[in-house]
């Protein structure tokens, strides 16, 4: 079919072909930098210049010929592979992963290495078709692959972002295993095929490079929409959609999740006798505690004040010895060489219950026995040992004159924990 094909370009203006997607790659070029200027993506203005490289790389393959003097042979290609490693070091950049430049130009040095050590390269053009071929697609298959390691969407949502790069890297293996086979009469029907797909590709990348910023961007808003700005960690918002998320992955297991109500003993005295700046110091360094001490899929939340919660997969006895280990780390950090040197502590209340309960409830009885934590001298793990059960509703209150107090049922969305000081 491919030779089908390539035999059927051969009736195309292979120069008009080139030209056309120069223009195309040119265009997307600064289509990518006008992006970047927008969104201060700094991968966008990689991509982006190396579409302008690629486009100049295909404008003296076309005007080589032409131009006075000269240009030396092979310098397009030249052009051609680094832009190819840039696009690659873009990919690396979406991710936070840092540029390497030797081999960004490993390709360009290959070329040049051949051209000079040996005399009949220049001479054969299957030769340098192959070599071409080779050094592309190697570097296709990096992008595709430095795409492939995002995880935080589906294979069918990251499909394009490797199907692309793959093809387009498919394709410019062709040539080498026409020629594995004895057959270079293609070869110009091969460049004629290339230049159509490399409209193709360019377009389809500059299309997926995006939707990758678009994705970039709308996390980032979003992660500021649900972060507490002086912790870090999840506000109220952030913290209920979460953990909503979390008792809806546990229901069809029914596994159990366990809800940590933490308070900060004390700390109206400490913004009393140190200042609030200081108060803040203590709240950012609970956060860090609470961060490295608790594992990587934990939820944590600052609700407000020095009120923090947290839910958790797991029984009673796994969430008490994540608490522990965040109360005696706090309380140890508050006096390392490289703290404030306050003495802080922490009381938590622990809570474990079936994931079809709802979380208000869960919240309230962690509250309580946060308040039991508090009326016990503090700094301490207060857990309520009994697990709550199905979707049960929070008990009345007892007056004291031993009849039932009403109780007040709050929406999920504005219920508000009330944590003791």
């Amino acid at each position: 079919m491919f030779a089908r094909l390539a035999e059927a370009s051969t009736s195309l203006d292979i120069g008009t072909l080139f030209v056309i997607a120069t223009c195309v790659t040119a265009l997307l070029g600064l289509f990518l930098l006008f992006a970047w200027m927008q969104e201060r993506i700094e991968a966008l203005a990689w991509w982006g210049l190396a579409y302008l490289l690629g486009g100049l790389s295909g404008a003296l393959w076309d005007l080589g010929s032409v131009v006075s003097p000269p240009l030396p042979e092979g310098i397009p290609n030249l052009l051609l592979f680094i832009a190819v490693g840039m696009i690659w070091s873009a990919a690396r950049l979406f991710h936070g992963r840092p540029v390497r430049w030797g081999a960004m130009c490993i390709g360009a040095v290959v070329w040049l290495a051949a051209a000079c050590l040996l005399p009949d390269f220049s001479q054969s053009p299957a030769a340098r078709i192959i070599l071409s071929s080779i050094i592309v697609a190697t570097y296709t298959f990096l992008i595709a692959a430095e795409l492939g390691r995002e995880r935080r969407k589906s294979v069918i949502r990251r499909w394009p972002a490797l199907f692309v790069p793959m093809l387009h890297g498919a394709i410019f293996l062709c040539p080498v295993a026409l020629a594995s086979l004895g057959i270079h009469s293609a070869a110009t029907g091969w460049i004629a095929v290339f230049a159509i797909e490399v409209v193709l590709y360019v377009v389809g990348a500059a299309f997926i490079v995006l939707v990758l910023a678009k994705d970039r961007t709308v996390n980032r808003y979003k992660t500021a929409a649900e972060t507490d700005p002086l912790t870090g960690l999840l506000n109220r918002r952030g913290f209920f959609e979460a953990a909503g998320a979390l008792m809806t992955g546990n229901k069809a297991k029914q596994a159990p999740v366990s809800v940590l109500a933490f308070d900060l003993d004390h700390f109206k005295s400490i913004n009393d006798r140190f200042g609030h700046k200081m108060g803040d110091t203590m709240l950012s360094l609970f956060a860090k505690v609470a961060r490295k001490t608790m594992r990587a899929d934990d939820i944590i939340g600052r609700i407000g004040g020095e009120e923090f919660i947290a839910i958790l997969s797991g029984r009673l006895s796994e969430a008490c010895v994540a608490a522990e280990r965040v109360r005696s780390a706090f309380e140890a950090a508050t006096l390392a060489l490289d703290s404030p040197q306050i003495p802080a502590t922490v009381s938590i209340g622990v809570i474990c219950g079936l994931p079809n309960v709802s979380i208000d409830v869960l919240i309230a009885r962690a509250d309580a026995a946060l308040y039991r934590a508090k009326e016990n001298g503090r700094n301490r793990v207060e857990p309520d040992e009994e697990m709550v059960a199905g979707a049960a509703q929070q008990p009345a209150e007892r007056r004291t004159d031993g009849r039932s107090a009403a109780t007040l049922t709050i929406p999920a969305a504005l219920s508000v924990p009330i944590f003791v000081r």
